[in-house]
């Protein structure tokens, strides 16, 4: 995808950004486009770059080559007219100890030139609510859990009405309850028309509150797209439970599909085999249906006692794209 992003629909988009810190190159020629309306997962490990483009994104860092547009308006050149649209939480919350909740959220917005104060008050009340911090308004900073300090991040960044939301591990120190509330804040942000883009390590909080996501490895964006086709792209699995499994690999074999015959699958009976997307094989290929090949298992004599095809999952996916494990779970 190409073009402005109010010509497109795309609320960030980066044509061959590159970001180079002497002779290290941290983010190497990528393009990124992020649909306006969208809950947008950036994924990758520790160091592939994700942070890096974050801060390009919001004009901390200038890129060494390429591009990069949000909400329609290049960065770090439009960055008046950009940043009073953004609501950030990057690389943790930073508040002064001293402060109550409230009294920092209020020093963060008469901060902020575009705030109107008449109604700062009532702005402050609503962004603790919507975060689940109402009770601990009057609470110094230095006495909050690390879980309480990002939610009131959130929070400051919720202050004013945003078109785009960029979160930085928005989850990270909150307990199942306070990630659930986050879960639920994200869902509520999109469904009021603002983009959310948030970097995160745990998949499956990308897998439940994202639209699409982006895979970064070393510095390289190596795939993005909705969540359905990248867990499309990974492929499919078939699983066959049955005692007969030599008659069941010469018939999958006589299909074109090659069952992985080592001695765990002749000890459990269960044989597996790789399956090509059917969004990516021709009519003309002749491969065979999920039904057809359960057909030809009992033509053959063959005691189906389990048979199912799985979607390859998003951890899956990251694995073949990047080569290292992912964090599945909080």
């Amino acid at each position: 995808m190409t073009g402005a992003g109010s010509a497109d629909g795309l609320a960030i988009e980066a044509k061959g950004l590159s970001k180079r810190f002497g002779h290290q190159l941290a983010v190497n020629n990528i393009d990124l486009a992020v649909p306006k309306g969208s809950v947008f997962g950036f994924l990758g490990p520790n160091g592939s770059g994700k942070t890096t483009t974050i801060r390009m994104m919001l004009g901390l860092a200038a890129p060494s080559a390429g591009t990069i547009s949000v909400l329609g308006q290049e960065m770090p050149r439009q960055l008046q007219d950009v940043l009073p649209k953004v609501g950030a939480l990057v690389e943790g919350p930073a508040f002064y100890p001293f402060l109550s909740g409230a009294g920092n959220l209020r020093r963060f917005d008469a901060a902020d030139p575009h705030s109107v104060r008449a109604t700062r008050a009532a702005r402050v009340q609503t962004a603790l609510e919507r975060v689940g911090l109402t009770h601990a308004a009057g609470k110094k900073v230095r006495a909050y859990s690390l879980g309480m300090k990002q939610r009131l991040g959130i929070a400051n960044a919720l202050l004013s009405r945003r078109e785009l939301l960029v979160l930085d591990e928005p989850t990270n120190g909150l307990d199942p309850q306070g990630t659930r509330e986050v879960r639920h804040l994200v869902r509520s942000l999109a469904a009021d028309g603002a983009t959310v883009f948030v970097s995160s390590h745990l998949l499956a909080e990308v897998e439940q509150i994202c639209t699409h996501a982006a895979v970064m490895s070393a510095g390289s964006l190596v795939a993005q797209g909705t969540l359905a086709s990248l867990r499309q792209s990974g492929g499919r699995t078939l699983r066959l439970l049955t005692p007969d499994a030599g008659t069941a690999s010469a018939v999958l074999l006589r299909l074109g599909i090659t069952p992985v015959t080592d001695g765990a699958a002749r000890a459990t009976g269960v044989l597996t085999a790789a399956l090509p997307d059917p969004a990516g094989v021709a009519a003309s290929d002749g491969a065979a249906a999920p039904e057809d090949i359960v057909a030809a298992l009992v033509d053959a004599g063959v005691r189906v006692r389990g048979f199912s095809v799985e979607q390859g999952s998003l951890e899956d996916r990251f694995v073949a794209l990047t080569g290292e494990g992912f964090d599945i779970a909080q």
